[in-house]
């Protein structure tokens, strides 16, 4: 059986206005096509839909039936083609975003709220991850976009720059340095630190590292951490440790924080795959362009204020 919408189409205009001539024109076509077009559908369904005289036209019991059922048909078809548009238009979906838990601290709730209310029907999958798992997820197609601090050169994964923060010294409050305004890198010649595992960030650790021989030594790493951990092993006095100025928002106690001369930074960067065609990813990225995470904190700030 070979059915088409059109016939259905023609079928309802026919029954709603029980006169060809009316349904022709709201149709925009000619009565005697519409008139054939009529008979192929009772002759495909094997039924009598219409009982026709030179006055009137009356539907049949199985024509009846029919036209209850169209109708839902067209319902349908009008939810999904709605659906269809939104979603095409990135207003409804799904988006699959990756972040490390410092980004958590540097706006992304806000940046977070503010596409949910842009685009309420998307469903969002939130993903804490190290920034190499990132990468690999996004190469598998299991995660969309994801929030990243490593230089990358990869042509797999396109790359935008969101923002720069200044590096700090995280330190027990007890620590001899914590009295201090400023430390200079040089004066951790000698102490223990807590460091993000190589394999998880291997741009950012090697940037630490960077950042430390510069300043004249390697330094002896202690204890290794996910980077939020790192923050709570600092305070038990696990050692210091080198992070994103972000993390002063965690609000642990038992630990300080403490600017570097000469401020070395970090970049945050947002990373997906060019060839993603989502539009709720298209959404995503103007978002971030428009507003940045930076931005939505200092707003968030100030209605606080």
């Amino acid at each position: 059986m070979d059915v088409e919408l059109r016939h259905l189409r023609y079928f309802v205009a026919v029954a709603e206005e029980r006169h060809f001539g009316r349904a022709a024109r709201r149709l925009g076509i000619a009565q005697p096509p519409l008139s054939r077009q009529i008979q192929a559908l009772e002759g495909e369904l094997g039924l009598l839909l219409f009982e026709r005289t030179r006055r009137m036209v009356e539907l049949t019991q199985a024509g009846e039936a029919l036209l209850q059922r169209a109708r839902t048909v067209f319902e349908a078809v009008d939810v999904a083609i709605h659906e269809a548009q939104r979603a095409a238009h990135g207003q409804a979906g799904r988006i699959a975003i990756g972040y490390p838990s410092s980004v958590a601290y540097s706006g992304l709730v806000e940046l977070l709220r503010a596409f949910r209310q842009r685009a309420p029907d998307v469903q969002i999958a939130l993903s804490e991850l190290p920034p190499q798992d990132q990468i690999d997820a996004l190469k598998d197609r299991r995660l969309d976009v994801g929030f990243v601090r490593s230089a990358l050169d990869d042509p797999q994964i396109a790359v935008e720059h969101v923002r720069s923060e200044p590096f700090v010294v995280a330190l027990p409050a007890d620590h001899p340095l914590a009295s201090r305004r400023r430390i200079p890198l040089e004066l951790l010649r000698d102490e223990p630190f807590v460091s993000i595992q190589r394999h998880r960030a291997p741009a950012f650790f090697d940037h630490i590292m960077r950042l430390c021989h510069a300043a004249g030594f390697v330094p002896r790493i202690a204890q290794e951490a996910s980077q939020l951990d790192l923050v709570s092993l600092v305070a038990a006095g696990f050692g210091v440790a080198i992070v994103p100025s972000s993390l002063r928002d965690v609000r642990r106690g038992g630990i300080v924080m403490r600017p570097i001369p000469g401020a070395p930074r970090t970049e945050l960067l947002l990373a997906w795959r060019p060839d993603n065609s989502s539009p709720a990813l298209r959404g995503f990225l103007e978002l971030v362009r428009n507003v940045g995470v930076r931005r939505a904190k200092r707003s968030r700030r100030a209605r606080v204020a």
